[in-house]
């Protein structure tokens, strides 16, 4: 070969030989990360993509991925909840708590193991009231697991069962008391007038009772006297359930005022410490008339002749309640021909006090009653022309006018709480005074003006 060609072979070779010696930038490249260089020995981890996809995409893929995890956590962390299937039942006549779960299906075992829960409170499913309701809870396999029977308005009887055995408890709602008042003016009688004001039989009867002895409400009652109250209203979880106690009361009869004030002791007191309370009941029945007064000589409308009257005849519709008209014992709750049906009780004193012609005698010989305890309704039975109770009061034995006989006074309030009750009798009389004037105020409101 010339000699120039050789010289041109060899060179091409030396250059293609330098070439294939230096590395190129994609191997170099390949040796780093980032701008760091690789050291040998050492572990590196890389985030690789999990498909492939923009990296929007990719950043939902794993936070989809990332809420999936909790949510099976928290699927796995709760348990299932347990799904009770409820049931009404009503008490019928007749019912007892084994009569009603064989209606619903229940076995004698599940009677006796609920009527013997454990806990005091189970015994009061013994007894049960006409009319009442409650709620008996069932679960999947119809196995019974829970019951609650409402007892009044304030308490509830709860059965649970409770690792398969029953456990009982008793609710008691908090009752909350709101103050209101009522006002009312007499134009016909006064049981007419306390219904117009808003007021129930109870609370008619209440207020009666409470200037029952210094104002005989068939006799001294005219039309214009009127009578002021501050009472509560009773809620349950912002519920109504009834009215409450008289906290006040103001009568106005025949332009004399009476007021009387409740203590802590629930006796009622005049504002100076009084008791309202004498040791007996002018009159036990609020009545609408007296039909025969106390005389020597009256014309006996059934035997049909003169002879005395020894007492003071109420008249009342049938079945009006006949109260004890003070604290004694039953002597006498029995029936004859002449009497019908009568009670007649000993007090202290040498005074014993008759009633008779009831309908329905509600006490026993030999019982303790306390004065305004109900003891009869009012008949005409045995020797009676219509409805009404027949009453005497006898003084060692010797007849005595009710309506006239001079009554002891109670007690009045000790003097170890004078001084507090006074400061509750102010209040109390601001609590009428303050409601008397929002009345006359919204009174004349309503009154129109004169042209």
């Amino acid at each position: 070969m010339p000699k120039k060609h050789r010289i041109i072979i060899t060179s091409f070779s030396i250059l293609l030989l330098v070439l294939l010696l230096i590395p190129s930038e994609k191997a170099t490249a390949s040796r780093q990360v980032g701008e760091k260089t690789l050291e040998v020995g050492k572990r590196y981890q890389l985030a690789l993509p999990l498909e492939e996809a923009s990296p929007q995409a990719t950043n939902e893929t794993v936070q989809k991925a990332s809420t999936n995890s909790v949510a099976q956590q928290s699927i796995e962390l709760a348990p299932k909840a347990e799904v009770y299937s409820w049931q009404k039942a009503t008490v019928k006549s007749g019912d007892s708590l084994a009569k009603i779960f064989n209606r619903f299906g229940f076995s004698a075992q599940t009677t006796y193991k609920v009527s013997n829960a454990k806990g005091e409170h189970s015994k009061l499913l013994r007894k049960l009231n006409v009319g009442d309701t409650f709620k008996i809870a069932t679960d999947d396999n119809g196995k019974l697991v829970a019951l609650e029977y409402p007892r009044s308005k304030t308490e509830i009887l709860h059965i649970n069962l409770v690792d398969d055995e029953y456990h009982s408890s008793q609710e008691i709602k908090t009752v909350e008391s709101r103050q209101t008042f009522a006002h009312g003016v007499i134009t016909s009688n006064f049981w007419n007038a306390g219904t117009s004001a808003g007021l129930n039989d109870n609370q008619i009867i209440n207020l009666a009772n409470i200037f029952g002895w210094d104002i005989d409400f068939a006799l001294d009652i005219r039309s214009g006297d009127s009578f002021h109250v501050v009472y509560e209203d009773n809620y349950v979880d912002g519920e109504y359930i009834g009215p409450g106690k008289i906290l006040a009361a103001e009568f106005i009869n025949q332009d004399d005022p009476f007021q009387a004030i409740r203590y802590s002791d629930d006796e009622f007191y005049t504002p100076d410490g009084k008791s309202m309370r004498k040791a007996f009941l002018r009159a036990p029945v609020n009545f609408k008339y007296i039909s025969s007064n106390f005389t020597t000589k009256r014309f006996h409308p059934v035997q049909k002749r003169y002879k005395a009257h020894r007492g003071v005849d109420y008249a009342a519709r049938t079945g009006t309640p006949v109260v004890a008209a003070g604290n004694g014992k039953v002597t006498h709750s029995t029936y004859n021909k002449y009497n019908g049906n009568y009670v007649f009780i000993q007090h202290g004193n040498g005074i014993v006090t008759k009633y008779l012609h009831f309908t329905k005698r509600a006490v026993k010989a030999g019982q303790r009653v306390k004065q305004g305890q109900v003891i009869g309704y009012v008949g005409a039975t045995g020797l009676a022309a219509g409805p009404h109770l027949h009453y005497e009061f006898l003084l060692n034995g010797v007849h005595r006018n009710p309506r006239t006989v001079k009554l002891p006074d109670s007690q009045p309030i000790a003097k170890k709480y004078k001084a507090d009750f006074l400061i509750v009798a102010q209040e109390r009389l601001n609590d009428l005074n303050g409601s008397r004037n929002a009345l006359l105020a919204m009174q004349s409101d309503d009154t129109p003006l004169s042209e």
